[in-house]
């Protein structure tokens, strides 16, 4: 058994934007957590997912495009203020794209969709494992037509960003989401 890797799983928990800091992932570590991702499943090795990196200039590039969401969903000047800060807080930001194959023959978009959280699930890990904290984040902003115009070929789904960095203090142990016993089940029995 490998109780490492085991206590490494459970004790994953997410660190948001503000309690990160630099240095954010090498472009290696970046590699390797996307290694890392490429070992979900995957029926017919569609990869059907895209981790696009932001960083450098790019996030005020972002930062700009947070605002702009922010102004077309109405929110006043302070509310379009902190989703420009929001933007610049982590050292790098991944956005994670999902890039479906909605006619394959074989294999249908559940699939290709379980395979899409798999990688995201891995990719999480693989930065824990390497001393980083990530988080990930979506809600209406992963539906702006302008950030999924700026992240996304025709086609493509935005699922939200991964916030990475160097956490600044340690995670707060995270409590199991559900009861396991709810979520177990034993058909047939």
């Amino acid at each position: 058994m490998n109780q490492e890797g085991l206590a490494l799983l459970m004790a994953r928990a997410s660190v948001g934007p503000k309690h990160l800091g630099v240095p954010g992932p090498s472009d290696e570590q970046l590699r390797v957590m996307v290694e890392a991702a490429l070992h979900a499943p995957d029926h017919g090795e569609l990869v059907p997912f895209r981790f696009k990196v932001v960083r450098g200039e790019a996030r005020a590039t972002m930062s700009r495009l947070f605002g702009d969401a922010a102004r077309r969903a109405g929110k006043d000047d302070a509310g379009i203020a902190m989703d420009e800060e929001r933007a610049l807080l982590p050292p790098i930001t991944v956005a994670v794209v999902a890039a479906l194959d909605m006619g394959h023959p074989q294999v249908p978009a559940h699939e290709q969709w379980a395979c899409v959280g798999g990688a995201l699930t891995n990719f999480l890990n693989a930065a824990q494992a390497l001393g980083f904290g990530g988080k990930m984040l979506s809600g209406a902003k992963a539906r702006d037509p302008g950030l999924v115009a700026a992240f996304c070929a025709p086609g493509e789904t935005l699922l939200g960003w991964i916030a990475l960095g160097t956490p600044v203090r340690s995670p707060k142990p995270r409590a199991a989401k559900a009861n396991a016993d709810a979520a177990l089940q034993f058909w047939g029995e």
